[in-house]
């Protein structure tokens, strides 16, 4: 059979040198009707080879029905199933070829954002570990992206808890961005909620900024994939390079990069996020004149020991409340404690877990009050002790003793 290359030469020296069909022969030294096949043939030539029977033929029927009925079945657990004993690579390579006849479709749809419509958040964790009350940890970061102008906010916050996020939620909103999108995508995180509920308060904090958490269906990435994208932007944009002393630390060197990250071009709108960010808020609701309830808040009973428990770690109260009902409320920065609307304890709040944060005027006034209690009152000194004769006591009961002589 001519090869490519041959078939290639010959119609080009017969068609555009224009030599005879014998003189071709000569010069390449094959036969004139080689040569006048290959003048002949349009197409170039092919190689095919006889259909062979491959040792996965025999097993294919078997497969077939078994990912008809789970399509998923991997390819380890198919091989056992149908009794394969060859090469694993080549059964892997086969079910690879056929496995998509069965497999579910899922297209993905061509999204178009409008401004002021939502704002795509998720939770970012920075490969270095932060330094925490003499740990390295590793904390979330919560990230929020506006799905139209794609401008970045973005803050680390000390859990991924519901009372952490809805702080984190109301700081980015209202110092970074400014307004209030009409829907916040979430996928299930649990601090928000699970399968279409919501966790405990994020129902009231929604309300309170008259939005709508909107939580993504499983296998549904592409929905939230702006914000996905900037977690990778981060990794190779802001970390390389950077070292950090504390989550305050983090959160300095995050905000002094966000504005050149918010100034940079996107490709995609073919401008900067910080140009489109006003026709993004023009759309969006204004912040509410009271903040949403949001963090830590509790209403317990002071024990005799004076300390709160808040996260994980316990803070001390001044004692003077002990066995009286307290308000305890914390966000991303402070412990406060109130009773009956006064500040009795403030504190800074601890990252770190386990931990006993006290106050020493707490501790100075606990000891008074321990030794106030544990002194004995003491006997009157204004009365003086009358001494009697014994012959006033004979007199009053009437006693006459007389002494023999």
């Amino acid at each position: 059979m001519i090869t490519l290359e041959d078939w290639a030469l010959i119609r080009r020296l017969h068609v555009s040198e224009k030599l005879p069909k014998a003189q071709i022969a000569r010069e390449l030294g094959i036969s004139r009707n080689t040569v006048a096949k290959a003048i002949a043939s349009v197409d170039p030539p092919e190689y095919s080879r006889a259909p062979v029977t491959t040792s996965f033929e025999p097993f294919e029927v078997q497969v077939r029905q078994l990912l008809k009925a789970t399509p998923s079945m991997p390819a380890t657990v198919l091989a056992e199933r149908v009794g394969w004993a060859g090469s694993a690579t080549w059964f892997r390579q086969n079910v690879a070829l056929i496995r998509p006849d069965y497999a579910p479709t899922d297209p993905a749809d061509r999204i178009v954002y409008h401004p002021g419509d939502q704002v795509q958040c998720d939770l970012w964790f920075p490969e270095p570990r932060i330094p925490v009350e003499g740990s390295l940890v590793m904390l979330p970061v919560l990230v929020m992206v506006t799905s139209f102008s794609k401008f970045i906010t973005a803050v680390m916050i000390p859990s991924r808890t519901t009372a952490d996020l809805l702080a984190g939620m109301w700081a980015l909103l209202s110092q970074q961005l400014g307004a209030v999108p009409r829907r916040l995508i979430w996928d299930n995180e649990t601090g928000i909620g699970r399968r279409n509920r919501l966790a405990a308060g994020v129902g009231g904090f929604a309300g309170a900024l008259a939005t709508k958490i909107h939580q993504l269906k499983a296998y549904d990435p592409e929905s939230k994939g702006g914000v996905e994208r900037m977690n990778g932007y981060f990794e190779t944009s802001f970390l390389p390079g950077r070292d950090f002393e504390s989550p305050g630390d983090f959160n300095t060197q995050m905000g002094i990069w966000l504005p050149r990250a918010n100034s940079r071009t996107v490709r995609a709108l073919k401008a900067r996020p910080v140009d489109l960010l006003g026709i993004d808020k023009a759309a969006m609701l204004a912040l509410p004149p009271v903040a949403p309830a949001h963090g830590f808040a509790a209403r317990v009973r002071l024990p005799r020991d004076y300390y709160v428990r808040v996260f994980g770690n316990d803070y001390s109260v001044h004692p003077t409340a002990i066995g009286r009902m307290v308000d305890v409320v914390a966000d991303l920065d402070l412990v406060i404690v109130r009773l009956e609307g006064r500040v009795i304890a403030d504190h800074p709040r601890a990252w770190g877990t386990a931990l006993t944060i006290t106050d020493p005027d707490h501790v100075s006034a606990a000891a008074r009050l321990r030794d106030a209690f544990q002194t004995p009152r003491g006997m009157p000194t204004e009365a003086a002790v009358v001494l009697r004769d014994l012959a006033d006591y004979d007199s009053a009961f009437g006693v006459n003793i007389e002494v023999a002589s």
